[in-house]
C-alpha cells in the first residue's frame, strides 16, 4: 500500500485530491443555491423553513453532510499543504528575467488569500445558521417548523454581515474561475476541442452561482429593511 501513500502525498496526488473535492463542492453549491432560492418566495418564509426542516431531519442528508464536511476538510488541508510547498520551492530566489505577473493571472497567484476569505465567511456563516438552527431555541412558524427565516431576516439586515457575505461571494467567484478550469486540467480533461467549452461553462457557473448567493443578502438589506 506504500505506492498509494506516495501517490496521495505527492504534489500530483494532492492536486488530484484538490480537484476531486473542489468539483464535488461545486455540486454542493448548486444544491445549496437552489434550496436557498426559497427565500424569494413571498410566503413569509414558510417554504424556506420547510426546506430547512427537511434538510435537518432527512437521514440521507445527514450522511451527505458528513461527506461534505470531509470534502471541505480535505480541500482546505490539501490547499494549505500545496501553498506551503510552492512557497518553499520558490524560497527567497529573485527572478531577474522571469516576471511572475506575466506568467500567471491575479486569481491564480492569490488562491490562498481568496480561500482564507471564504474560510472566515464559512465559520461565521455556519455559526449564524447551522449552529443556531440546531442548538439554539428558535421560535416556530405556523407550520410548526423552526423559523430560520427570521434569523435570515435579522442577519441580512445587518450591514457588516451583508458586506462580509457579498465580499465572500466575490472571493468565491474568483476562486471558482481559477479552480474550475484547473481542476479539469489536473484530472487530464484537457483537449483543444473541449477545453474552451469547459472554460466557458466554468465562467458561467462561477458568475451565476456567486451572483445568486450575493443577491440574497442584498435583496433583504435593500427591500426588506
Amino acid at each position: 500500500m506504500s505506492w498509494i501513500n506516495k501517490t496521495v502525498t505527492s504534489s500530483i496526488g494532492r492536486k488530484v485530491i484538490m480537484s476531486v473535492t473542489g468539483l464535488f463542492l461545486c455540486s454542493f453549491l448548486v444544491v445549496h443555491l437552489i434550496g436557498n432560492l426559497q427565500l424569494f418566495k413571498g410566503d413569509g418564509g414558510l417554504a424556506f423553513n420547510t426546506y430547512s426542516h427537511f434538510m435537518s431531519t432527512n437521514p440521507l442528508i445527514r450522511v451527505a453532510e458528513i461527506i461534505l464536511v470531509a470534502g471541505f476538510g480535505f480541500h482546505i488541508y490539501e490547499s494549505i499543504v500545496l501553498t506551503r510547498r510552492n512557497q518553499a520551492a520558490r524560497g527567497n530566489q529573485k527572478y531577474v528575467v522571469d516576471n511572475i505577473g506575466q506568467n500567471s493571472d491575479w486569481k491564480s497567484r492569490n488562491m490562498g488569500l481568496l480561500g482564507s476569505i471564504i474560510l472566515v465567511f464559512l465559520i461565521v456563516h455556519l455559526y449564524n445558521f447551522y449552529y443556531r438552527f440546531h442548538y439554539e431555541p428558535l421560535p416556530f412558524d405556523s407550520q410548526n417548523n423552526k423559523n430560520l427565516y427570521g434569523v435570515v431576516m435579522t442577519s441580512f439586515q445587518t450591514w457588516w454581515y451583508v458586506l462580509l457575505y457579498v465580499l465572500a461571494q466575490v472571493a468565491l467567484c474568483y476562486h471558482l474561475l481559477h479552480g474550475f478550469n484547473s481542476g479539469f486540467q489536473t484530472l487530464g480533461l484537457n483537449h483543444r476541442k473541449y477545453t474552451p467549452v469547459i472554460k466557458m461553462v466554468g465562467y458561467a457557473f462561477s458568475i451565476i452561482v456567486c451572483a445568486g448567493f450575493a443577491a440574497m443578502p442584498l435583496y433583504f438589506f435593500i427591500f426588506k429593511s
